[in-house]
């Protein structure tokens, strides 16, 4: 390595997961051509690199908010684009990040030319999920499985039930990111965590009733309602969350549809919702392996599938509806042109929509990599997700603030809520 080259990770190489970082090289000789490289290694033990290609300015420094890449995994000004570019060598293979004790790390590279010699410098980007201060605590109580974060700092803070539900076992990453920022959080598993069953045939509300009880008990709990945010299938059932049960104040919705869709849904013992199914003819195939199941899903406007629509209009908090047009899982924009047409009729207005051109299905706290297929948990099969990667990662940053202020709105005065720090 040359002890002249320096790479600066600013404001400094330890962060959090969802802060954007300045990316600095100097010691270059004018007009230097060089390949920056990054590497990571995911919880299977999966690598994923990404490369991009710069030319040093005529003081020998490169900046990645300023200057352009000329190749390889994106072009253009991209001050992130070597953390939402990371990419695995294998097809179809989504980036695993869920245990939030554990942090991200990056390892950065500077290369002479096209990057085929070994590391002029090198340097370590440690992302973090859970905030100092932030506590984690699993939660085994009753019927709930799950993980709690709750915020520094006597409180109130407001509470959020994230429903990363759909596709077995728990994910912790959004919802510590969450409670970074002030809110009270408790991510729950419905399946394939813990003693839960492997495989279940029926969603009961009751469990997420128990939940919500559970959120609102606790001691630093402040907000009269909790909000709900959920992810594809889990919108639907965010959606019946908000309906069916009391206390639900805020109801984001992302990318999801607007019936409930795959299992039969029941409450107090009785089913209150059919499950909306696929037509497999719909099915679009693609050369790499994956799917389009984009318009497969059954249209639940047919007569035959009013059992499975979703009351929205009987829900008393708001809704933030987020689609992503280029969305190859669900027809999303469809879906909430159906949900705003509902709630206008029943003269509702306690809903906001937004959509995001060239985004694919996985809309997801910002800066991790971009995934345009991977296996599709309920199908079987490999599906595509859609989205342009430059657009998709804009997309996540947007939303990001997007989703904190939409609960704040609704759950709690800003002047309550603080963000905890590295």
């Amino acid at each position: 390595m040359s002890s002249q080259v320096r790479l600066r990770l600013l404001p400094r190489a330890k962060c959090l997961f969802d802060d954007p970082i300045q990316v600095k090289v100097a010691g270059l000789r004018s007009g230097q051509l060089v390949t920056m490289k990054t590497r990571s290694t995911d919880e299977k033990g999966v690598l994923f690199r990404s490369s991009a290609t710069y030319r040093a300015d005529g003081n020998g420094e490169i900046d990645l908010e300023r200057d352009s890449s000329l190749g390889g995994s994106y072009h253009g000004v991209e001050p992130m684009g070597l953390l939402w570019s990371l990419r695995a060598d294998t097809l179809h293979t989504k980036f695993r990040k869920n245990d939030s004790r554990k942090p991200h790390l990056i390892e950065f590279s500077v290369h002479e030319g096209d990057g085929l010699d070994g590391p002029l410098v090198e340097a370590t980007n440690e992302r973090q999920l859970l905030a100092e201060g932030v506590s984690r605590l699993p939660v085994k109580d009753g019927n709930i499985r799950g993980v709690l974060f709750t915020p520094p700092g006597e409180g109130p803070f407001p509470a959020v039930l994230d429903l990363y539900t759909f596709g077995g076992g728990l994910s912790e990453r959004r919802a510590c990111l969450l409670a970074n920022h002030g809110f009270v959080v408790l991510t729950v598993a419905l399946y394939g965590h813990d003693d839960q069953p492997k495989k279940i045939k029926e969603i009961h509300l009751d469990y997420f009733e128990e939940a919500i009880e559970f959120l609102k008990k606790q001691p630093k709990v402040g907000s009269n309602g909790v909000g709900v945010i959920s992810l594809s299938k889990s919108g639907d059932l965010a959606l019946s969350i908000a309906t069916y049960l009391p206390n639900v104040a805020a109801t984001v919705w992302i990318n999801g549809c607007s019936a409930n869709t795959v299992l039969p849904l029941y409450y107090k013992n009785s089913k209150i919702l059919s499950a909306l199914l696929w037509d497999v003819s719909k099915i679009i195939p693609d050369k790499s392996g994956a799917v389009n199941l984009k318009y497969a899903t059954d249209n639940p406007l047919a007569e035959e599938n009013k059992a499975t629509l979703i009351p929205i209009e009987r829900a008393k908090g708001h809704f933030l509806f987020v689609a992503a047009e280029d969305d190859l899982n669900w027809d999303s924009c469809g879906f909430v042109d159906q949900m705003e047409e509902r709630l206008r009729l029943h003269g509702k207005e306690n809903f906001e929509s937004v959509r995001y051109p060239r985004s694919g299905h996985y809309l997801e706290p910002p800066y991790g990599p971009y995934c345009p297929s991977s296996f599709h948990g309920v199908l079987g099969n490999y599906c595509q997700w859609g989205g342009e990667p430059r657009s998709h990662a804009a997309a996540e940053v947007h939303l990001w603030k997007k989703i904190q202020e939409f609960f704040r709105t609704h759950l709690t005065n800003d002047a309550t809520v603080t963000r905890a720090k590295l």
